[in-house]
């Protein structure tokens, strides 16, 4: 079948979590036998990766126009093909979108992610759009997605609509290599580790000066970055302790090695669904800290150790001092949990299975 992809900055994934998803979901299914297209913002040097094909489109690179722009003009050219049996949209934002190829015989999915109005980022006029933008979600798609069950609730109870729920996915084990421990001067199990786009809700600030108060040589790597936040990024970035490590964003084969070698990693973010790194470092079996919101608290689901934000320092105290029997079966724990809930192959499945479905040949 031909799918189509829209929504996100594209593939091969170099931004955050849609990105990683458009990835690994679009590659599998090529792999089983499908024809996918995914439209992007960034180029990338070949007009195809891993079998997908990729559609570069022009966007206008501004904090609030950015999404909206690209998944405009990804949606005009997609009326000219016509030549999809279904189309998967990311981001709420983009639900204005979906009637266009519904009303011209491409049904539609719609993956919403988590509520994405309450980030520190918007304004007063782009939280108005993404709360409109949900009660959109509803009914301009063919189908709802949630990723998370605590969203899919917020829709049923909200807005009365039913969802479609399929979390996001991770790879399960660790690599070998460390080349990008001897780049950043850290050595294995003796650094935390903290993945997130630096914006103020996924709160690296309150990492960094949780960390800062320890009595430890052990260091911490701040990975990440943000195109519109200059100013929190600075203010992370305000550090004269050398064990803090901020190298920016890595990608790839260095972002696996840092989750497979950390002491322990740290998950602060408090808005969104189901993040992709928290279930990413989960799957290579690292001990897993987490910020206690609902969200969160849904993955690790006893696999992880919750900490407040005025507890996190207390926390990282208690890691440090704890037995390796202790660690070895949070690890454990982690590890099976994404084993058995957030497969990637399992994502696939539901994903080929409601596209299928959608285009009337289940």
């Amino acid at each position: 079948m031909r799918f189509a992809i829209l929504g996100t900055r594209g593939i091969p994934a170099r931004y955050g979590g849609f990105e990683t998803f458009a990835e690994e979901l679009s590659t599998r299914l090529v792999e089983r036998g499908h024809t996918v297209t995914v439209y992007c913002r960034e180029k990338y040097p070949d007009r195809a990766y891993r079998g997908v094909q990729l559609q570069y489109l022009p966007t206008i690179r501004h904090k609030y126009f950015d999404t909206i722009a690209h998944t405009l003009f990804s949606t005009l050219h997609l009326a000219q093909t016509r030549n999809y049996d279904a189309v998967l949209y990311c981001n709420a934002a983009n639900a204005i979108f979906t009637w266009i190829p519904r009303v011209l015989g491409m049904p539609v999915a719609l993956n919403v992610d988590g509520l994405e109005r309450n980030r520190k980022k918007w304004n007063a006029l782009a939280k108005a759009w993404y709360r409109i933008s949900e009660r959109l979600a509803t009914w301009m798609p063919n189908a709802v997605i949630t990723d998370a069950q605590s969203i899919a609730t917020h829709y049923r109870e909200e807005y009365g609509r039913s969802s479609e729920m399929i979390p996001y996915g991770a790879e399960v084990g660790v690599v070998e290599t460390s080349a990008v421990l001897d780049q950043l001067g850290l050595e294995r199990r003796q650094y935390f580790l903290y993945v997130s786009r630096m914006e103020p809700e996924n709160n690296a600030l309150l990492v960094r000066e949780a960390f800062e108060q320890l009595n430890t040589p052990f260091k911490l790597a701040l990975i990440g970055d943000a195109p519109y936040a200059p100013d929190y990024i600075g203010r992370v970035r305000a550090t004269t302790d050398p064990r803090v490590v901020i190298p920016g964003s890595i990608y790839g084969e260095g972002y696996r090695e840092l989750g497979s070698h950390c002491f322990a990693y740290i998950h602060a973010t408090e808005v969104g669904g189901t993040h992709p790194a928290l279930i990413e470092a989960m799957g290579r079996g690292a001990l897993t800290l987490y910020l206690d919101t609902a969200e969160n608290a849904e993955v690790a689901a006893g696999a992880g150790i919750p900490f407040q934000r005025d507890t996190l320092t207390q926390v990282l105290e208690r890691v440090l001092d704890m037995p390796e029997p202790e660690r070895e079966t949070y690890c454990i724990k982690a590890r099976e949990r994404v084993r058995t809930r957030y497969s990637w192959d399992a994502v696939t499945d539901a994903y080929e299975k409601l596209l299928t479905r959608l285009a009337g040949k289940s």
